[in-house]
């Protein structure tokens, strides 16, 4: 029944260019290079990094290079574009101290030190895997690597409030990609 509804939905997604990163306040140069050893840009996800119930919501090993000298703090968010809802899911977003410049696989979990998680949008703190709809098709989930130029205040607890801290901010961006389909 799920697969059903997956295939009736297939041609309804978000896309990029609905998301809260798309906007001005997010125009930096793609200087930052962001790279993962469990896939390369574009291709498949493991199903170790899939989300609870489909894989073992693992995150994946990731990597990012060429954070400007300037970068007071990074910020990573992990978003789906293709979800059949009004505009991208996103999926996992944490502050991060700038001199950490990796995370290990498994790492993105409360805990982890120089890493702090800000609530998405399903509610959670900490990686939160794919699981799209079975039957959707291939959803892409992209790990965005933010370097900013303030300091993002503890108070700040949602996506909605960090995203408006860090518009305007942004000195370099970087994307990797990966999918994954059920």
């Amino acid at each position: 029944m799920i697969a059903l509804l997956g295939r009736l939905l297939r041609g309804v997604r978000a896309g990029a260019q609905r998301g809260p990163l798309s906007g001005s306040g997010f125009d930096a140069p793609e200087s930052i290079t962001v790279t993962s050893a469990a896939f390369t840009d574009g291709a498949a996800m493991p199903s170790s990094s899939a989300g609870k119930g489909v894989g073992d919501n693992n995150s994946p090993h990731l990597r990012w290079d060429g954070l400007p000298p300037a970068t007071r703090q990074t910020v990573l968010i992990v978003d789906d574009v293709d979800v059949p809802l009004p505009r991208p899911l996103l999926h996992t977003v944490a502050v991060i101290d700038p001199t950490v410049d990796r995370v290990a696989a498994g790492a993105l979990q409360p805990g982890t030190a120089g890493i702090r998680f800000i609530r998405a949008d399903l509610g959670h703190r900490g990686y939160a895997g794919p699981r799209p709809i079975p039957g959707h098709g291939p959803h892409h989930y992209r790990f965005h690597v933010f370097a900013i130029d303030v300091a993002i205040p503890e108070s700040i607890a949602s996506a909605k409030a960090l995203l408006a801290a860090m518009s305007g901010h942004v000195l370099a961006r970087g994307t990797l990609t990966g999918t994954y389909e059920r």
